[in-house]
């Protein structure tokens, strides 16, 4: 491990997709030793810098220099469901020589492969118990993992091969209550340079160091999330009121331009009317006009340059205050009676029937089985054991916690259309633009967004659907979304004339909700909790 500080420093770091999109310009700034968060909105390029800053993806131009070595967490674990446990844990290489060695093969490499790691099989239950897993574990695949648990794994086996320079990109997405202590846990103990790009304000709140991503700017602040917001926000006021001032300025020189011509047209008139009625010389009278032509053009540059000055200072001013667009989700109404059944939850003990407009939560642990629990009633399949739940609907909506379900060649207008088959184009275009997928963007492939854009894409998917879904079952939908798209999506589920069933570790997110049930699943039962 290098002994150097640990840092990162981007030098005017500009990338520019295959088919021209500009996903970083120029970005330049240091990150330093100890915790940042790095925050910013949805498709700011978040991921992007930190994958061109683990060498993921090569600059178009400008450099990233790193003094150490970098280790990072993607966002998209379970994008290879065949992925071994033992690989996430960084164990799979000695381990797999281990146990060949252990089968008889005595081949030089496979001890080359092991070196001095003989006891890699005990270290890597060791890493799987920090986890919360069981050693049986080590034999499964990302497949066979919830998204928490997947994610859990791959934490611990990152922080045991302790790179000078860790970049975490949303790790507590999905991860339940305990295991987002968990993460907390290691975050605090964590050696070297740590960045973790989130919008868990708990997660923020454990950070050296704030750096947001705005506007193609990396801009760092001392302190955690909350002295990040706090100086943002004083920025901001100032900004405000700068504009304003800078606003009545301009209006004030305007206003004294055209005071000051109403002037000089008055001696103009009076000067003339003077010399037609011969009160003064001719000559004396052609001498005041000249005077007054050159007071004029004078008064003309000095007022002009002073309106331009303003002018140019309301600009300047104008350009320190955000103008943040944010999604405006409006949803279809299915057309739900008050009291028409729309699905039933059980658990073989008893059942819970859920009608027109309710909104309900199941909420468990990672691994309690709450995934399964949608995709049976999703895809009408029969539950193995006691918990079920069926729809007596047509028309449900599933936006599912994994992503990797989508065609990452597929056009994001195309994937939106195949669910919406009978909507006009131009109308599936003007639905996105309030999604913030707008122009060229709408032809982009899939696998060239970010977490944040990509699930956006989904859940316009699933909410834009025709006809529209009638029951949306959600599982983990704020994960990857930016504070400000949580909100829209919030008002936009309260606005919903349809029901809905939502799988959630958010607990604020669940509590805006306005929930009529809420559901633990635990060790193969539903029990009923204070919503």
């Amino acid at each position: 491990m290098s002994s150097l500080p640990s840092s990162l420093v981007f030098d005017r770091v500009r990338l520019v997709w295959p088919d021209g999109t500009v996903a970083l310009d120029e970005i330049s700034g240091v990150i330093g030793v100890g915790r940042t968060g790095l925050v910013g909105r949805n498709g700011a390029g978040k991921s992007t810098l930190l994958r061109v800053a683990a060498g993921q993806l090569a600059p178009t131009s400008g450099t990233v220099s790193a003094s150490g070595e970098v280790a990072m967490l993607p966002q998209r674990l379970a994008a290879d469901p065949h992925r071994p446990v033992a690989a996430l844990l960084g164990v799979e290489t000695a381990l797999t020589a281990l146990r060949a060695i252990e089968s008889g093969d005595v081949a030089p490499h496979r001890f080359d492969a092991v070196g001095d790691d003989w006891d890699v099989e005990a270290r890597a239950h060791a890493l799987l118990a920090e986890a919360g897993l069981p050693p049986e574990a080590l034999d499964r695949t990302v497949g066979e993992l919830s998204g928490g648990e997947t994610m859990m794994a791959a934490l611990v086996g990152l922080r045991a091969r302790s790179a000078d320079i860790t970049l975490l990109d949303e790790p507590t997405n999905d991860l339940d209550r305990d295991a987002r202590a968990r993460v907390s846990g290691l975050v605090r103990g964590w050696s070297g340079t740590l960045i973790v790009v989130s919008h868990d304000i708990g997660l923020l709140e454990l950070m050296d160091a704030t750096a947001e991503l705005y506007d193609h700017t990396l801009d760092v602040v001392g302190g955690p999330y909350s002295a990040w917001r706090a100086h943002r926000d004083a920025e901001q006021e100032a900004a405000v009121r700068a504009e304003r001032d800078a606003a009545q300025s301009l209006r004030r020189e305007r206003r004294q331009r055209i005071e000051s011509y109403d002037k000089l047209a008055t001696r103009s008139r009076v000067a003339h009317k003077a010399q037609v009625e011969k009160r003064v010389p001719k000559i004396l009278a052609g001498a005041r006009a000249d005077a007054a032509q050159v007071s004029a053009g004078r008064l003309s540059t000095e007022m002009k340059g002073k309106e331009d000055a303003a002018r140019a200072a309301l600009s300047e001013a104008s350009a320190r205050v955000r103008d943040d667009d944010v999604v405006r989700i409006d949803l279809p109404d299915p057309g739900n009676a008050a009291g028409r059944r729309v699905m039933s939850l059980g658990d073989g003990e008893r059942e819970w029937i859920v009608t027109g407009r309710e909104r309900v939560a199941v909420v468990g642990r990672n691994g309690a089985g709450k995934t399964t629990l949608l995709e049976n009633l999703v895809h009408t399949v029969a539950a193995e054991g006691p918990i079920h739940a069926r729809a007596s609907v047509a028309h449900v909506g599933y936006l599912p916690q994994r992503l990797d379900g989508l065609d990452d060649t597929a056009s994001v207008l195309d994937t939106v259309c195949a669910a919406a088959p009978s909507v006009p184009v131009p109308l599936v275009r003007d639905r996105l633009a309030r999604f913030l997928v707008r122009g060229d963007a709408v032809s982009r492939p899939l696998g060239s967004l970010s977490g944040g854009e990509r699930f956006r894409v989904a859940l316009a998917r699933v909410l834009l659907a025709d006809p529209p879904p009638q029951l949306l079952v959600l599982d983990e939908p704020t994960n990857n979304l930016d504070l400000d798209t949580v909100d829209q999506l919030v008002a936009a589920l309260q606005a919903y004339r349809g029901a809905v069933l939502v799988v959630s570790h958010d607990d604020a997110f669940l509590a805006r909700l306005g929930l009529d049930l809420r559901l633990e699943l635990r060790e193969g039962r539903l029990r009923e909790e204070p919503v």
